[in-house]
């Protein structure tokens, strides 16, 4: 197989150079935000601008009290607010399971009541809507005004990256993913005090473009896909795949987050593919997917990325989506009794919520699971500067509803991925059926460092040809 960009070897070395470095010092004016005027500050809302302070390192006011503070920072605002309030509803159910009691049914209502190692965990929400700015600033409010102890968040992307770097000036915080999966949150330029217990875009798929070329003999694909960091894995990975099986990818178009109209895209689209590969997410899905119908009268098949056909989507596109192939870390359908128990335990605390949890709300779930285990470990003592905690979070193995969770050196998950197509229960719901199960995904996708940054991050010019 033969690969090619836009890229030269001084751009690759440099790659190898990051990934092996410490985190580096984050210009100043990288991350300055405008200054705002006084304001109140909003506990459980997200929107609002408030004094974000100068980017300095806040020693957290809890170290050596009887209580924790967490911050939870998801998009409860934009596109993808449907994905935001499960990822609370997820968040809270590892909550609730450390002695937690909700205060409310609602995204942005508390939880008390948990404890762990003898000390009060008490919890702030924060919103973004997708952005970087917006969630850095939540992500300041956070640490620089409500104090914080650990951060968990945020959602997407190119969000994991502006506050993975605002993570390299905090080091007396910890801060852990929600769901983002930017490649480079945890590849380059990485933060010592940044976790995420989930994979990135390109684990999120893997398997799929085998499959498809495989199994269905999709040979031929176009893409159509949002324009950041994110969807860029999820298509590069994609693509990679199918080239190794003797497949490719003859067009793509990228939208920004937040399109409605699809029209030129739609019509971008080359005739005789064998299938169209889809990574939008939220609302920009629906509308993709309706008006490609709309346009083509849905003749070529779609091939789904992970956020895709999340449950918050299928809920809105009904059996429209259903024999559609696609590949996540969680499917609604796995059949162990581990998933079955998650899943009662959401539909119980959330019975208005969707039929089983989304992606994000797993996600959201492993991220603060992992949170308070290690606290837990460590007898919630952070004291030490949070040396002693982190230390527990590195060498933490999570048994997930999914399979068995880890970290590699770089605080990366290890995780199981499934290959699945979407079906129709005997109830009429929409759910997954499980093809394939690829186990411990790292995020080098199983090559050594070297062979992965010639590769990774994946971008937009990103091609591959079958030899």
């Amino acid at each position: 197989m033969k690969i090619s960009r836009l890229r030269n070897e001084t751009s690759v070395r440099n790659r190898r150079k990051y990934f092996l470095a410490v985190p580096s010092v984050i210009i100043a004016g990288t991350m300055a935000l405008s200054a705002c005027s006084e304001a109140p500050v909003n506990n459980d809302a997200g929107g609002g601008s408030s004094d974000t302070g100068n980017g300095d390192s806040n020693p957290p006011l809890n170290a050596d009290s009887d209580s924790i503070r967490i911050g939870v920072l998801s998009t409860l605002e934009g596109p993808f607010t449907a994905l935001g309030e499960d990822s609370n509803r997820g968040a809270k159910l590892a909550m609730i399971e450390y002695g937690g009691t909700l205060d409310g049914k609602g995204p942005r209502d508390g939880v008390s009541g948990v404890t762990v190692g003898g000390k009060q965990v008490d919890f702030v929400f924060e919103s973004s809507d997708g952005s970087t700015d917006v969630a850095l600033e939540a992500a300041r409010r956070l640490v620089e005004q409500q104090q914080v102890d650990i951060l968990v968040g945020p959602s997407s992307g190119d969000e994991g990256i502006a506050v993975k770097d605002y993570a390299n000036t905090q080091p007396d915080h910890t801060f852990i993913n929600g769901s983002s999966a930017a490649t480079e949150t945890t590849l380059f330029d990485t933060a010592d005090n940044f976790f995420r217990f989930n994979g990135d875009g390109g684990q999120w798929i893997a398997g799929l473009g085998t499959y498809v070329a495989n199994e269905l003999g999709y040979k031929k694909i176009a893409t159509v896909a949002e324009d950041y960091s994110y969807p860029y894995a999820q298509v590069g990975t994609f693509q990679y795949e199918l080239c190794k099986a003797g497949g490719e990818v003859v067009e793509k178009a990228w939208v920004p987050i937040g399109t409605s109209d699809y029209a030129s895209i739609v019509q971008q689209i080359p005739s005789d593919v064998d299938a169209v590969f889809v990574a939008v997410a939220g609302t920009d899905a629906v509308n993709f997917v309706e008006q490609y119908d709309s346009f083509t009268g849905g003749e070529v098949p779609l091939v789904a990325a992970s956020s895709t056909i999340d449950g918050t989507t299928l809920q809105e596109l009904g059996d429209r989506m259903v024999g559609v192939p696609a590949a996540a870390p969680a499917a609604s359908n796995i059949e162990t009794a581990e998933w079955e128990e998650f899943v009662d335990l959401y539909r119980e605390n959330f019975p208005d919520g969707l039929d089983a949890p989304s992606l994000f709300g797993y996600l959201f779930y492993t991220n603060m699971k992992a949170t308070l285990m290690a606290l837990d470990q460590v007898d919630g003592d952070l004291s030490d500067g949070h040396q002693a905690y982190r230390q527990a979070l590195s060498d933490l193995v999570i048994d997930s509803p999914t399979g068995q969770i880890s970290l590699d050196e770089n605080r990366n998950g290890v995780v199981p991925n499934f290959v699945f197509e979407i079906e129709e229960n005997e109830s009429g719901v929409l759910t997954n059926k499980v093809l394939e199960t690829v186990p411990d995904v790292g995020q080098t996708l199983g090559l050594s460092l070297d062979e992965y940054l010639d590769l990774a991050p994946f971008e937009r010019d990103f091609t591959c040809d079958a030899e």
